[in-house]
């Protein structure tokens, strides 16, 4: 459990005997640990495939090749959940770089890169109508930068109630660079979740990867309420 000391505790995340301490949007909670399920689902083998060949592929390297891995994480440090600045170790920072090339079907890397920026293009517009002329569109305000993929990500639709739907995230499509708005992903969302009922709440998620680098963008996010005409 990772915990942040004051005068007392004044922040805690992780796991302590059978409770897990975290955050949400409505304050620091304590709840009892959860042992999940393991379904093991095609994405999660996927996954999996990726951690191993990535991990395999890492003490493939040379021992320069690992060094220069090491002495470049501080171009690629990230604030944690405290606000403290945290370096990534090198082996971290290879697999979490070339796994975001390999989720958008580019090469991977073996030596470190440069940061560079991750060119975006901004949501502005998510319809999805189930009815005769059923349709699932994201609109965007531009087509994917060059040298950019998109990953878009989605919920199963939800209460129109429910706001906070962080786990509920499966990546169900990729775009290319140059792919026009707006996105069609109707195909990709029935073959994950099926067909949303009208009046529940959908939530879509966008992440653009630099396709050199496999830098990410920021997350952007939107939600609908599902009609049918």
């Amino acid at each position: 459990m990772k915990m942040k000391f004051g005068a007392l505790v004044v922040d805690g995340r992780g796991k302590i005997g059978g409770h897990v301490a975290s955050k949400n949007r409505a304050g620091a909670y304590l709840r009892t640990k959860v042992t999940p399920v393991n379904p093991q689902t095609s994405s999660q083998l996927e996954a999996r495939s990726r951690f191993t060949t990535l991990s395999q592929a890492w003490r493939g390297l040379t021992a320069d090749q690992r060094t220069a891995w090491n002495a470049a994480v501080g171009d690629f440090s990230k604030t944690d959940i405290f606000g403290d600045l945290k370096s990534p170790t090198g082996s971290n920072l290879y697999q979490r770089l070339n796994n975001n090339l390999l989720v958008v079907g580019q090469s991977t890397i073996s030596v470190p890169p440069t940061p560079s920026a991750v060119l975006t293009a901004l949501i502005r517009a998510l319809t999805i109508d189930v009815g005769t002329g059923d349709s699932y569109s994201l609109a965007l305000g531009s087509s994917v930068p060059a040298g950019t993929s998109m990953q878009l990500w989605a919920t199963p639709g939800v209460s129109p109630g429910v706001n906070f739907v962080k786990s509920e995230y499966r990546l169900i499509q990729v775009e290319a660079a140059a792919s026009t708005s707006p996105v069609d992903f109707q195909a990709a969302y029935e073959a994950k979740f099926g067909i949303p009922s009208e009046g529940q709440k959908v939530f879509v998620k966008i992440v653009f990867v630099n396709n050199t680098t496999g830098q990410v963008s920021t997350p952007q996010e939107a939600s609908t309420l599902v009609v049918s005409t």
